[in-house]
């Protein structure tokens, strides 16, 4: 980790504490034993959490076509992915603290964007291993570390949030004032939370995939995340903003807009789940 992003985690106060139940969901992806009804247990053992996946197991984004009322319920409605998912983001989302100068509803909604974008990307390159089931969960984290950024400097996250119009352009503004990125500080909490080896990897990849060697799909992945969710909360055409950001990666990785376009539009609104995560 870079010493410009560990600075960020001198006031050890400032490290939020990973929820035991997503520190528990997160070893679940490495175990292929764990089914439905362990999901569901341990979703059950936080009734803040359970009522959250209850609320978004109901909502119109998953279409449910009866009530649901219990977590292995929503956990057969959703299946494994998506229940594992949502829970992580749930938990995720209430560790933070509300902070100064970024809009949290914004933040998480640009946040879960990135992840669907994230699971969306993976699967459309091809991502192997076990980076594929935790792609959605890395996009999530990718922006997290901007949170702690803005705990110790809130006048100049601001700042880059005030010029952070261009889609893409996050990265290189926080480089020119932090001498790190959201994407390397999230690393770093990534480490602190024992995430594993390959996620931090990823996340401290993700912000110039291109000069990594060997090439990180995944961080490829998350950097293209990002822009598309920029480009969504802009409401800028998505493409026109991967063109314009990431040129080189486009043709790098061989991807097909077309097929992109297609399925961004089947996809709809990337952060549909955000309300029902918040409240």
């Amino acid at each position: 980790m870079t010493a410009a992003a560990e600075r960020f985690f001198v006031k050890h106060s400032a490290l939020p504490t990973m929820p035991e139940v997503a520190s528990r969901l997160l070893k679940s992806f490495d175990d292929d034993n764990v089914g439905l009804a362990e999901i569901a247990a341990l979703i059950e053992k936080d009734s803040t959490l359970a009522a959250k996946v209850l609320r978004l197991a109901n909502s119109a984004h998953y279409s449910p076509s009866h009530q649901i009322s219990t977590v292995i319920d929503a956990a057969h409605a959703l299946g494994l992915e998506t229940l594992r998912n949502l829970a992580m983001a749930a938990c995720l989302s209430g560790a933070f603290p509300k902070i100064q100068g970024l809009d949290r509803s914004l933040f998480w909604r640009h946040s879960v964007a990135t992840a669907n974008y994230a699971r969306l990307l993976s699967r459309m390159l091809g991502v192997s291993g076990g980076m594929s089931d935790t792609a959605y969960l890395a996009g999530l984290m990718l922006r997290t570390g901007q949170l702690l950024m803005a705990m110790d400097e809130p006048k100049l996250v601001a700042d880059v949030e005030s010029h952070a119009a261009e889609p893409g352009s996050r990265f290189s503004l926080e480089e020119h004032r932090f001498g790190c990125t959201h994407a390397d500080v999230t690393a770093s909490l990534a480490a602190h939370w024992h995430f594993p080896h390959a996620m931090v990897e990823a996340f401290r990849d993700a912000n110039t995939p291109l000069e990594i060697r060997p090439f990180s799909l995944i961080a490829a992945v998350l950097h293209l995340a990002e822009v598309l969710a920029d480009a969504a909360e802009h409401h800028d055409d998505p493409l026109a903003a991967l063109k314009l950001a990431v040129p080189e990666l486009i043709e790098h990785l061989h991807l097909d807009l077309d097929l992109l376009a297609a399925k961004l539009a089947a996809a709809g609104d990337p952060a549909a789940e955000v309300e029902q995560l918040l409240h």
